[in-house]
């Protein structure tokens, strides 16, 4: 088959384009070249797709067998002149496809070309498609069923057209309203403004589109509706204004949803401010009144089912919840419509529910309420005559639900507001409600470990201070703000050998149950390792490389996984005060420094070396003697006391040391009185402060003797002891104490170096202690049958009821300790 471009010249006629003068040609037209004769040349693969002969069917034959009807040789000849003076044509021919059928083609001839020396003519065509005319009828069709209503008005306003959706619309039958201005038949409210606009469109000529407002429809008038609007000015031929073009579309859907998510994001910023169950609860109400409803009220319940609640049993059919009212809010001042105040129990859930339909989770709508019906008047008698007093007649009740646990109930009722609640308010109610939930569900949580952590807290926190006869003490702890969580604060006062007493204050980085649980280790650890009698600055190196251990073991984690309970940055400072020196030993670890009252009211803070904090590992630590004079006030207090708002520290220091120079107060009234002087307002960070005023031991309970280093001289010094018992009236110790004191002092003169001192000390206990220069260790250690001696500390420490050694400067001191008669 040949096609138009295949021949071998194109000669020297004009183009089969026609030079522009003629018919175009389209690409996906079918094509034929036709001779001067009527006798088919060429035939392309179009129009052989097109009428169905193959090239070998029509080329060599007369064209006219294409056509349905006899040739006509007048037209034919029309045509080819036509084309010979270079215009073309075009026109519309019924052929005989090859099956048969009759096909209208749209046919175009070029102007005349040569080919190979004979005049020919390209011929295209394609099956004429039918065009879709618009007649009267399709047109009021299109106008009438489009979702968009539509209305035409003349420059009165007045309506001239109007299609069914916009009747629907307004609910105004179409009759109504030709002839009338939209004020005429619509709310005044609602029809000022769209006049207005109209008037605006009419005097500029400029249209204005999706205009959007509230409206309603007389066929609804309690269903509030939104709409979309626009507004085009209609023209004659001269451009003259001779009516307004009007389209309203019913957005409602997205309108809702629009009011919907503005109204949940307000609640975002509204509710759940604080980790507070109660204030959650009414804020939640506040927030929807008027909002929303003109009175609202929030339960929660005593025992929330499902979630993980442990022994939380599901309510059983026919079973009211035990609830407790948490919040409410009216537009009437002190809701007067509520039966229950807050705080109250309440077992109300909408009729004829019961508490079963709170595990179901989906909203009740009451549109509207009968206060004369069965179930308001015999199983909420009180409620139903407040429905009747201050007309509350719809309602919305939204189980409160979060984390698959059910929390309580939410209802929402309105009195003032004559629009009953719908199914669009639902969603409103629901995502409120959500939201509270979530709020009040992470309040109970919170609620939950707080508690847990102050009862821990408290629970490692001593009960009660002991220090002796060497100090009177008396301690204030403050807790952090409830929202800031469980700080580690933590103190002690530890009785030590020889009359001394041990002062802790300590603080753990971090809050919650992990600061509170390594708070009790440390404190656990400390007691421990004062009980062996280290020195201050020792003890604080073994507590160091103990924090330092603990650390180490911690996860390799993120803060957030470890919930907390790191210990790197703890702070601490020991002190031991002796009452008979009168002296006062202490160290820190990156903990403020103690401050001092003397007799006389002068305040200082000494110049303590700082050390770091715990758990930084391989940093030494110092420690401090200072002389306290009989009556002095020692006083240890963790940061957050001199923190204060303004976080200045030194300023917060010139106030501690202000308020504790105060007279006339007993300790235990001076230590809250100073903690409340200087935070008056809850902190972030729990406060400790530790007062301690000193005595020292008087010289008529403490005697002393040096021992000479030879066995014979042990039965002096029994005697020695037994008259000095006799002097202070407690001779019943005497058999006891002779035998502690024959046995240290042998010990000492047999296996240590001189010099050996004897010393007793009667205060609350009656102390032994025997110095000497050696630093070996005694060991406790069970003696044989068969075995002559090794049974001396055993003895001692049947007969003492506590008995150590502690290692000083010069020596070691073996002490043991009988409590008085």
């Amino acid at each position: 088959m040949a096609s138009a471009d295949e021949g071998s010249s194109t000669g020297s006629g004009p183009s089969p384009s026609g030079g522009g003068r003629g018919p175009a040609w389209r690409a996906d037209d079918a094509a034929a070249v036709v001779a001067g004769d009527g006798t088919v040349i060429g035939w392309t693969r179009g129009a052989e797709a097109l009428l169905g002969y193959p090239a070998s069917e029509a080329v060599g034959r007369s064209a006219a067998f294409l056509l349905t009807g006899p040739p006509d040789p007048r037209r034919t000849a029309a045509v080819a002149a036509h084309c010979r003076a270079g215009a073309g044509w075009s026109g519309l021919l019924p052929l005989r496809a090859r099956d048969g059928r009759s096909l209208d083609i749209d046919v175009r001839a070029s102007a005349s070309f040569t080919v190979d020396g004979r005049e020919a003519f390209l011929v295209s065509g394609r099956e004429l498609t039918p065009h879709w005319t618009m007649s009267g009828s399709v047109l009021d069709d299109f106008l009438s069923r489009s979702p968009v209503g539509m209305a035409v008005l003349d420059p009165e306003l007045r309506y001239l057209w109007l299609n069914d959706t916009l009747e629907r619309f307004g609910g105004v039958p179409r009759e109504q309203r030709l002839g009338r201005r939209p004020g005429e038949v619509l709310p005044g409210t609602l029809a000022d403004p769209l006049e207005r606009l109209m008037r605006q469109v009419l005097a500029t000529g400029r249209a204005i589109t999706d205009y959007e407002y509230l409206g309603w429809s007389w066929a609804d008038p309690h269903r509030r509706r939104a709409y979309a609007s626009s507004f085009f000015p209609l023209t004659d031929a001269r451009d003259r204004r001779i009516g307004i073009g009007y389209m309203v579309l019913d957005v409602t859907d997205r309108w809702n949803a629009r009011r919907l998510l503005a109204l949940v994001n307000e609640a975002g910023a509204s509710i759940g401010s604080t980790l507070d169950v109660h204030r959650t609860a009414q804020e939640l109400a506040d927030f929807a009144v008027p909002r929303f409803a003109d009175y609202v009220f929030v339960d929660l319940l005593e025992v929330p089912f499902g979630g993980d609640r442990p022994g939380a049993v599901p309510p059983a059919e026919g079973d009211r919840p035990a609830m407790r009212r948490a919040g409410m809010r009216s537009v009437r001042e002190g809701c007067p419509e509520s039966v229950v105040r807050i705080g109250e129990p309440v077992d109300f859930v909408p009729p004829p529910h019961d508490a079963h339909f709170l595990l179901d989770g989906d909203p009740v709508l009451l549109p509207v309420l009968d206060p004369d019906s069965h179930g308001w008047t015999v199983e909420q008698p009180e409620r139903a005559a407040r429905l009747r007093e201050f007309g509350l007649h719809s309602l919305i009740s939204v189980p409160m639900r979060a984390r698959d646990t059910v929390l309580g109930l939410t209802t929402f009722m309105r009195s003032q507001n004559p629009v009953p609640f719908d199914e669009d308010d639902v969603a409103p109610a629901r995502e409120l409600v959500a939201r509270a939930a979530v709020c009040v569900d992470n309040a109970r949580r919170y609620t939950r470990e707080h508690t847990a952590a102050l009862v821990l807290q408290q629970s490692l926190l001593p009960h009660t201070l002991r220090g002796g006869t060497a100090l009177d003490v008396a301690s204030s702890y403050l807790p952090a703000d409830a929202k800031d969580g469980v700080g580690g604060d933590w103190f002690d006062v530890i009785p030590l050998s020889g009359a001394r007493v041990g002062l802790v204050i300590g603080d753990v980085v971090g809050h919650g149950i992990g600061a509170a649980a390594t708070m009790g280790r440390l404190r656990t650890a400390v007691q421990t390792l004062a009980d062996m009698d280290l020195p201050p600055d020792e003890l604080l190196a073994r507590l160091d490389d103990l924090v330092l251990r603990l650390s180490e073991e911690e996860p390799v984690t993120g803060p957030a996984e470890r919930g907390g309970t790191t210990v790197v940055g703890a702070t601490c400072l020991y002190a031991v005060y002796d009452p008979a020196s009168g002296c006062c030993t202490m160290a820190r670890a990156g903990h403020p420094p103690p401050v001092v009252v003397t007799p006389d009211g002068a305040v200082s803070f000494p110049d303590l070396p700082s050390g770091p904090p715990l758990g930084l590992g391989g940093l030494p630590f110092e420690s401090l003697k200072i002389r306290l004079a009989e009556g002095s006030l020692l006083g240890l207090y963790t940061d957050g006391l001199v923190g204060g708002a303004d976080k200045d520290v030194e300023n917060g220091m010139d106030r501690l040391a202000l308020a504790v120079s105060r007279t006339g107060l007993p300790l235990e009234d001076l230590c809250p009185a100073v903690v409340k002087e200087l935070l008056p307002v809850p902190q972030p960070d729990d406060i400790a402060l530790l007062l301690a005023r000193t005595h020292v031991l008087s010289p008529d309970h403490l005697v002393s003797w040096d021992v000479p280093v030879d066995p014979a001289a042990v039965g002096e010094v029994r005697a020695k002891v037994a008259r000095q018992l006799e002097v202070w009236g407690i001779a019943e110790l005497s058999m006891t104490t002779e035998l502690i004191v024959s046995e240290l002092v042998t010990n000492a003169i047999r296996y240590a170096s001189g010099p050996v001192r004897l010393r007793l000390l009667f205060q609350s206990a009656l102390t032994c202690e025997v110095s000497d220069a050696s630093n070996t260790s005694p060991r406790l250690r069970h003696a044989r049958t068969t075995d002559e001696g090794g049974r001396g500390l055993f003895l001692v420490a049947q007969l003492a009821h506590r008995w150590g050694t502690r290692y000083t400067d010069r020596g070691k001191i073996i002490w043991a300790e009988q409590p008085l008669p």
